[in-house]
């Protein structure tokens, strides 16, 4: 099916961060967009207001009647929604074509030079920076983002001119295997999503073979001493990157004040005194990596200077609610334990005299399965942990697989309590506060707004 040619688009599942940027891009194109979600939130409040018809049961009733012209109307699904889902079932019994978010991110990056960003973490705000950088320089650019970008509000940015699209690379369900990149990051090859690969070879196999889609003519950037053979094909180039080392690396780091200026060096060229605009010590290495393919892709010394100190950050990306001398407040959406880990000790080096307390709400009973010493391990970085339930996302309950696991595991000394996600304001209002994240990819951030209320009043 033509993307050009079709007159509507359904989204089975239309909620999520990623497949709103798809459904902004077809409201933008003129087409008429509706869909299914599972519950209402604020993006597709956001969505219904800019022209989007989406309904929360699972009805075929409910479908407009435009959408129902399967000559028409293309279907786009995520991978999250169950393949036993009502409507997902008409669609496949009446011979619509239906394709995955990622499909469709492949068809419409072939026909521009897609910048991918890939990778076990660091993705979004790698590729929101990457976004960034561009559309405000003369470059400009078209990106779909896996986060709203602070600076704009939105996850989709439109370029009529620019012949680059940004994309964030995801590797779950193996989508990222549907793109054709002109060039990519990849920042980290921790294994993750295991329900899906099974085994952590299967996970690195599946990245190798994610190198070998970029195009001739572009360039690999990945980070120095990841695990990954990458397998290019002639004509790409391979570049290394990170904080201290590698072909592109950051040099004179001044942390201080609340303020981190860097030097930016590139094989052939060195950018002094960068500032970044969100000051954690992850956003060194995230900002070389971003840095890199801007200056690859044509984005000036000055431009780059000044999308750096100008970046404002994804939302639950270190994100700051409360920020003053009594309190620190921020919420992060780390749920992998290398992401807790780095975010933990970014704050660490922020706030190295004040208690830090974390409220962590594991996602998916198989992560939590396979990892649940190693988030114990990086949790025990903190001063004090509160654990609530497992979000389980797409998942069924697995017996013996719950928040407990972690608690059990957390270092001796570290003080620590279970909690319902309901009750964590009255848990909170009892405590000495000093430094406050909340942690986590599930629906923690709903008590966000909450918390920050509670916390000012104080």
């Amino acid at each position: 099916m033509n993307i050009e040619t079709i007159k509507s688009v359904y989204f089975v599942g239309a909620g999520g961060i990623g497949m709103s940027a798809l459904v902004r891009y077809f409201l933008s194109k003129g087409k008429l967009v509706a869909g299914y979600d599972r519950t209402p939130s604020e993006l597709t409040e956001q969505l219904v207001s800019e022209g989007a018809q989406i309904h929360y049961e699972e009805d075929v009733t409910l479908i407009p009647e435009a959408c129902m012209d399967k000559t028409t109307t293309l279907i786009v699904l995520t991978p999250a929604v169950p393949q036993e889902h009502t409507e997902l079932t008409y669609f496949r019994k009446n011979g619509f074509e239906i394709q995955k978010r990622a499909q469709v991110l492949g068809a419409i990056t072939r026909s521009s030079k897609g910048l991918c960003v890939a990778g076990t973490h660091g993705k979004t705000t790698t590729s929101t920076m990457v976004a960034h950088l561009l559309h405000q320089s003369h470059v400009e650019c078209t990106a779909f983002l896996g986060g709203i970008s602070k600076n704009y509000g939105t996850n989709l940015l439109l370029s009529q001119k620019s012949p680059y699209t940004v994309i964030e690379a995801d590797e779950f369900d193996r989508s990222f295997h549907w793109l054709s990149p002109y060039m990519s990051v990849v920042t980290a090859t921790d294994p993750d999503h295991l329900d899906i690969y099974g085994t952590e070879e299967a996970y690195l196999e599946s990245f190798e073979k994610y190198t070998s889609l970029i195009q001739p003519g572009g360039c690999l950037i990945m980070r120095k001493d990841i695990s990954l053979k990458p397998k290019v094909q002639d004509g790409v180039k391979v570049y290394s990157y990170s904080k201290n080392e590698g072909d592109f690396h950051a040099e004179n780091i001044r942390i201080g004040n609340g303020e981190i200026f860097i030097d930016f060096v590139t094989p052939d060229c060195r950018i002094n005194n960068v500032q970044l605009g969100v000051p954690v010590s992850i956003n060194i290495e995230n900002g070389v990596a971003a840095m890199a393919l801007a200056h690859l892709n044509g984005v000036s010394a000055e431009e780059i200077k000044s999308g750096m100190a100008s970046f404002r950050g994804v939302d639950r990306r270190f994100d700051f609610k409360i920020k003053n001398d009594k309190i620190v407040f921020l919420s992060d959406y780390a749920h992998h334990p290398s992401e807790i880990r780095q975010s933990v000790m970014s704050i660490r080096e922020l706030y190295t005299d004040k208690k830090i307390t974390a409220i962590f709400q594991p996602h998916l009973y198989t992560r939590t399965r396979d990892f649940y010493k190693e988030f114990a391990d990086s949790l025990s970085l903190l001063d004090e942990v509160i654990l609530v339930d497992i979000y389980p996302a797409r998942e069924l309950p697995i017996p013996g697989i719950t928040s407990q696991l972690i608690y059990d595991n957390l270092r001796p000394g570290i003080e620590k309590s279970l909690c319902a996600k309901e009750d964590i304001v009255n848990v909170l209002r009892k405590k000495d506060i000093q430094v406050l994240i909340t942690l986590g990819a599930g629906d923690i951030d709903n008590y966000v707004p909450a918390i920050e209320q509670m916390l000012e009043k104080r």
